[in-house]
């Protein structure tokens, strides 16, 4: 079968196709024919050795799957045989293999997926669905004015439908192009602002009667993140699950804390320790599948593209997921 590796940190281009011979399911587990892979930002970081943490080389990346179960092992239940599945490889802390023809895993692992639901659909739900999910949960956006950053991205699309499902009075979109503000207008906010405009908090201080945001969503980082806060409200809070870092002078610092505003971290592994997962990737299959829920798709690339899949990625040229198709 193909797989991507890499065996050094670099450019896209240390990213190669190989070719390996089709795990055999062990004992209770299940063999997916990938359909799908996801890719996502942290691996680009990872490839680059900027990532927190540095990874064992070789590397064979990709976290999230969806496919059809082609054989089982002993033990598993035959009536998988032929399921259309999710297969969360993260979930389960195994933080490689996503992209590849075939994985082999515990059949405990994987997801039912809706019939209607397309496996593209599938990939992009899984890491970034349920970031979105856990950011929505985590700061709850229910009569609330709320700002998402990187609004035309994989997480920030999923979120600004997700936190007008759960009750947001007002949804202001935040992304650096006019094409991301176009799709997060179409996806139901209210406002789209340029992020990259200087006093971009503005038009949002104007659309709030001179409050701001009761909440922002922060994917962003760097001086993104740290501009945000002129677009806060006073008491608001800003959610953080930045990729970049950013710092504040000690004067933003007492300027928040006279406005009685706060900064809250957000990391969804720890989140997702429990066995909630399944049941919560099942909610946003539905949503997806009811169309409730809009998957916003940024491209399908080959396992042999997987080199310009992290490219568009890196250069953000893309919006919404990008999804490798074996």
């Amino acid at each position: 079968m193909k797989a991507v590796q890499f065996t050094r940190f670099g450019p896209p281009e240390v990213l190669e196709t190989v070719e390996l011979p089709i795990p055999k399911p062990r004992g209770g587990e299940v063999l997916v024919r990938v359909h799908a892979a996801g890719v996502n930002f942290f691996e680009v970081l990872m490839r680059a050795d900027r990532y927190a943490v540095t990874p064992l080389l070789p590397v064979f990346p990709g976290v999230e799957v969806a496919g059809i179960v082609e054989d089982i092992g002993a033990d598993a239940d035959p009536s998988m045989l032929g399921a259309r599945v999710a297969v969360p490889l993260f979930a389960i802390g195994r933080g490689f293999g996503g992209y590849a023809e075939y994985v082999a895993v515990d059949a405990g692992v994987v997801v039912r997926l809706p019939d209607s639901l397309s496996f593209a659909d599938a990939a992009a739900l899984m890491v970034q669905g349920l970031t979105a999910l856990h950011m929505a949960r985590r700061s709850p956006p229910k009569g609330k004015v709320v700002l998402v950053n990187a609004a035309g991205g994989g997480v920030g699309s999923l979120l600004l439908q997700l936190t007008r499902l759960e009750g947001a009075i007002m949804v202001i979109a935040a992304a650096g192009s006019e094409a991301k503000r176009k799709i997060a207008l179409s996806l139901g906010a209210d406002l789209a602002v340029d992020y990259t405009a200087k006093d971009w908090a503005d038009p949002v201080k104007a659309a709030t009667g001179g409050q701001g945001a009761d909440v922002i969503y922060e994917t962003v980082g760097g001086d993104i993140a740290r501009a945000s806060l002129a677009a806060l409200a006073p008491a608001g809070e800003m959610l953080l699950a930045a990729m970049g870092r950013f710092s504040l002078e000690l004067s933003e610092i007492r300027s928040m804390l006279d406005a009685n505003q706060s900064l809250k971290g957000f990391s969804l592994l720890p989140l997702i320790a429990s066995n909630k997962w399944k049941g919560d990737l099942a909610l946003l299959f539905d949503l997806a599948a009811t169309e409730a829920l809009k998957v916003v798709h940024g491209g399908r690339f080959s396992l042999d593209e997987a080199a310009e899949a992290h490219r568009m990625l890196e250069e953000r040229r893309v919006s919404g997921k990008i999804v490798l198709v074996p």
